[in-house]
């Protein structure tokens, strides 16, 4: 397994942080394997992955480089520039053009496990890698990223209400399968084999992305990131559970919805980035619900959480929309 050597001082100074780039190599790598984890994801492959597929064929060089990139158990470097806070897609995206292309041919060796193939063994690999990401951002990220940062947002959260109530460990543990606290400064931080790290006085950042996906990155000593799949309620937007007739001819089809998503406590933000609702709106159906017993309200850190009580419970139960 690979883990890294965390001091208290470091997960204290680490922080939640989005990442447009992020966002849009995730999506590359969903579009790539081509199998959703959800309904969500299989929609939006449907719409999107024939025309990756097609940009690929006319592109022998960059289908071969993505392909090489990816790897099995290791993503070449050069792809996946650690994220920093604030930075916008353009930014991003020029970190991966200006990266060296003796550095990126080193890379693709790593990721392969094995030699370079001939057709790679050339020096304009960062800016087709770059041209390639920014194919996926205008045509597959950018149009949806309002609600993909709400959604990233209301993740970041939620992840700093559990940090509050029950610690890093905690998180650290359900970030994504392979991540676990093991004790001792030590952060477990994927399965394979890798020698472990000294990260202890260094930037530490936490960036989730809506896919299924996942990956670490870092910069020398200095930056280190984590990126994750964000809380599965919040990426399976498209997946939520139906509202139903008579529970939403009582108390209307959205505020019915706002009750069957509180099956489990979330933020105004939350349900904001979920439901799509205004902030405004969901302000109303949360004081309505409030009045009439049905949610009840308690603050975890800097965040209010919204829940149901067991008058809430029944209501929703006794509807057949069953358990949130």
């Amino acid at each position: 397994m690979g883990w890294w050597q965390v001091n208290a001082d470091t997960l204290a100074r680490s922080r939640f942080v989005l990442s447009p780039l992020a966002e849009t190599f995730a999506s590359l790598k969903l579009l790539h394997a081509g199998v959703g984890a959800y309904p969500g994801e299989r929609d939006w492959l449907r719409a999107h992955r024939p025309g990756y597929l097609a940009l690929l064929a006319a592109d022998p060089v960059t289908a071969l480089l993505v392909r090489a990139g990816l790897g099995r158990d290791w993503i070449a470097d050069f792809l996946t520039p650690t994220p920093r806070d604030g930075e916008t897609f353009e930014e991003g995206v020029a970190r991966v053009r200006t990266a060296r292309p003796s550095d990126a041919r080193a890379h693709l060796v790593l990721s392969l496990a094995g030699p370079l193939p001939a057709s790679l063994e050339r020096d304009d690999l960062p800016s087709r890698a770059a041209a390639l990401l920014e194919y996926v951002w205008e045509e597959t990220v950018r149009p949806d990223w309002d609600r993909r940062r709400r959604v990233l947002e209301a993740d970041v959260v939620a992840r700093t209400v559990q940090v509050s109530r029950s610690g890093w460990a905690a998180v650290l543990d359900s970030l994504r399968p392979g991540t676990r606290w093991l004790g001792e400064s030590r952060f477990q931080v994927n399965r394979h084999e890798y020698p472990p790290r000294e990260i202890s006085g260094a930037e530490l950042v936490f960036v989730p992305v809506t896919p299924k996906s996942g990956w670490v990155s870092w910069e020398g000593r200095e930056r280190y990131a984590v990126v994750y799949p964000c809380t599965g309620v919040l990426a399976e937007q498209h997946d939520r559970r139906s509202v139903p007739t008579g529970l939403g001819a009582l108390l209307g089809s959205a505020r019915a919805g706002v009750l069957v998503l509180l099956g489990a406590p979330m933020s105004t933000t939350q349900l904001v980035a979920v439901t799509g609702q205004g902030l405004g709106s969901v302000g109303r159906h949360l004081r309505v619900l409030l009045d009439a017993g049905l949610v009840e309200r308690r603050r975890a850190g800097r965040s209010v959480l919204y829940a149901r009580t067991a008058a809430g419970e029944v209501v929703v139960e006794a509807a057949g929309a069953g358990r949130g």
